[in-house]
């Protein structure tokens, strides 16, 4: 008979190398496509310029780790970790990534892990009782962003910016989508030792408006753009969230909300922070 041992090169006692069992056990990470809400509405130069899907792996033990980490946690940068680790492409900051595809990924990435069915704790608004909720996670609304809306009176700039008119001031408002990056800066301000804070009042909605912001009448300087947010009316504040909220994509997973004790009916959104990974932890 014909020595196989010699043949194939292996050991005489069986035993196989490292090298030799990596290959054996060739470990290949699965990955999945995701649409992206903005499809691709990135400035030419980036990797997502005009793409309307991202590669993605699934989600594994270490990511796991990462948005359990209360280090990471602690900071308010597991999510943006957790994006980073699960993103095929290296070459891509995730933190230029625009909210609405940000959560598109989280939501493929905790469907894929955990499956479609999101099960959570929810409190009615209304009465404050506690009862559970499911979301499918696999049947998301793709919200697309639009270029002009008449009755706000706004229109999307060649630069991919938005502008319109403030119904009180009369002022030509510039203002962009919010990143990533924005994301963060906002969440170190809330945990930074010098809190944005005046008598325990936060500063969100400003803090929101200052990266929004481009221009005031064409003046793009910090200065006239956080003295403008400063003395903003309601009514102005107001216009200019409803054009925000008309142009920005995202991926929204909504349940009909009927409250088992008072029966109040809302309609909820799944939040997308850590705890949507560990919704009874």
């Amino acid at each position: 008979m014909r020595n196989n041992q010699d043949r194939f090169g292996a050991k005489q006692d069986g035993s196989e190398t490292p090298e030799e069992a990596t290959k054996v056990l060739d470990f290949v990470k699965p990955t999945e496509f995701v649409q992206l809400p903005s499809k691709g509405a990135y400035p030419a130069g980036h990797p997502l310029h005009n793409q309307e899907t991202v590669e993605v792996f699934y989600m594994t033990a270490k990511d796991e780790d990462i948005l359990s980490s209360q280090a990471l946690l602690k900071k308010g940068i597991a999510i943006e970790r957790f994006i980073e680790n699960v993103m095929v492409n290296k070459s891509i900051d995730c933190s230029t990534l625009l909210t609405g595809d940000r959560n598109a990924i989280i939501i493929a990435a905790r469907s894929s892990g955990y499956g479609n069915a999101y099960e959570t704790t929810v409190k009615c608004p209304q009465c404050g009782s506690n009862s559970k909720e499911v979301f499918d996670l696999d049947n998301p609304k793709i919200k697309e962003t639009v270029s002009a809306d008449v009755d706000l009176n706004m229109k999307k700039e060649e630069d991919g910016t938005f502008s319109t008119i403030m119904p009180k001031t009369g002022y030509n408002v510039c203002f962009r989508l919010l990143t990533g990056k924005d994301e963060l800066e906002m969440v170190a301000s809330k945990l930074s030792k010098k809190k944005t804070r005046i008598a325990g009042l936060e500063k969100n909605v400003t803090n929101q408006f200052r990266k929004m912001i481009v221009s005031v009448e064409g003046h793009s300087d910090h200065v006239v753009v956080n003295r403008f947010v400063d003395v903003m009316t309601t009514r102005d504040s107001s216009h200019l969230k409803k054009c925000y909220a008309k142009v920005v994509p995202n991926v929204e997973i909504k349940n009909d909300f009927e409250c088992e004790s008072c029966g109040h009916q809302q309609e909820l959104e799944v939040p997308l922070n850590a705890d949507f990974f560990w919704p009874d932890s």
